[in-house]
């Protein structure tokens, strides 16, 4: 229901991350939205994983999936995150993508609830949840337009999965995204 908040306005707006260097045509995804190589810059978190470690897109070598999860939810959160775990399933090792979640919830989230979701989601490879406060994550998700709403019992927020590729953005799907499709989309990107 909340999940559609800012979904429109999140893939719409390119609110100045274009990059004006030589762009290579977008091949063809199934994603909502997609991008040429280097037409894009992915605004940069710039915020602490769950270990502490301060993470950046650019220096990723991997294919990266990011996206805005709670780790608490009980409804759309744990549905995205199994699907997550099948896209890497459907994947060569060597072509699994780096996982990056951006906390939608600082008032609850923590290192321990990261972990727990992670391993009831099914998880492996490479994964890093972003934790920080209001304060420190708001800029993240206004770069990415994602709207957070907190509520007496819950966060609503816009559920979009972005691939990242050496920094820039290379496609976007809306919840609920199809696993085959993403994973086939990440072949072609890693070629």
């Amino acid at each position: 229901m909340g999940v559609a908040v800012g979904v429109g306005i999140a893939l719409a707006s390119s609110s100045g991350r274009t990059h004006r260097a030589a762009v290579t045509p977008a091949p063809r995804l199934s994603a909502q939205e997609r991008w040429p190589a280097g037409a894009r810059a992915a605004p940069e978190p710039r915020l602490p994983d769950q270990t502490g470690r301060l993470v950046t897109l650019r220096r990723e070598r991997r294919v990266v999936l990011l996206t805005f999860l709670d780790s608490r939810c009980r409804s759309s959160c744990p549905v995205e995150g199994r699907m997550l775990a099948s896209v890497a399933r459907r994947l060569p090792p060597r072509l699994r993508p780096e996982l990056v979640v951006v906390s939608v919830d600082p008032w609850a989230d923590s290192a321990a609830s990261a972990r727990h979701f992670v391993v009831k989601s099914g998880w492996s490879g490479r994964w890093h949840w972003l934790l920080g406060t209001p304060t420190t994550l708001r800029p993240v998700w206004s770069a990415y337009q994602i709207g957070v709403q907190r509520t007496k019992t819950d966060v609503v927020h816009s559920l979009v999965l972005y691939v990242v590729v050496r920094g820039y953005e290379r496609a976007a799907y809306l919840f609920p995204i199809a696993p085959k499709s993403v994973a086939a989309d990440i072949r072609l990107l890693a070629a």
